[in-house]
């Protein structure tokens, strides 16, 4: 099983998230972490997730990538939501936090521009 299929949130109802994951290489840091940590991921509107090492929840946390139509790399800041198990260990999730507008659309685009590009029924 992929990362990204292990990241996909099971939930329903109104808790389930409203927008599509892609693949994305993340760089994470947070107080106590040695610089930021790479990590294969994924990105959605409303934050990143990615498995690895449980991180407190409601931990601050800083988290950087680079969009293919993005000359510079974002820095957005994040909090920790409650972990969940995945296959290969904890699912690390992260909610942006004040992410800036012309960000946000960005992602969007590159979100919907990624989902045109999966073959049919892959979903």
């Amino acid at each position: 099983m992929s990362e990204q299929n292990e990241n996909q949130d099971t939930r329903t109802g109104e808790d389930r998230r409203d927008s599509p994951r892609v693949p994305m290489r993340l760089k994470v840091g947070w107080d106590g972490a040695d610089g930021f940590l790479e990590r294969a991921g994924d990105l959605s509107l409303g934050g990143v997730g990615w498995v690895g090492e449980a991180l407190d929840e409601g931990k601050d946390v800083m988290v950087r990538f680079t969009l293919p139509s993005a000359s510079e790399e974002a820095v957005v800041k994040g909090k920790v939501l409650a972990p969940k198990a995945g296959m290969s260990g904890p699912v690390v999730r992260v909610r942006f936090v004040d992410l800036p507008v012309e960000l946000e659309l960005a992602i969007a685009r590159h979100l919907d521009e990624q989902s045109k590009d999966e073959p049919r029924g892959a979903r």
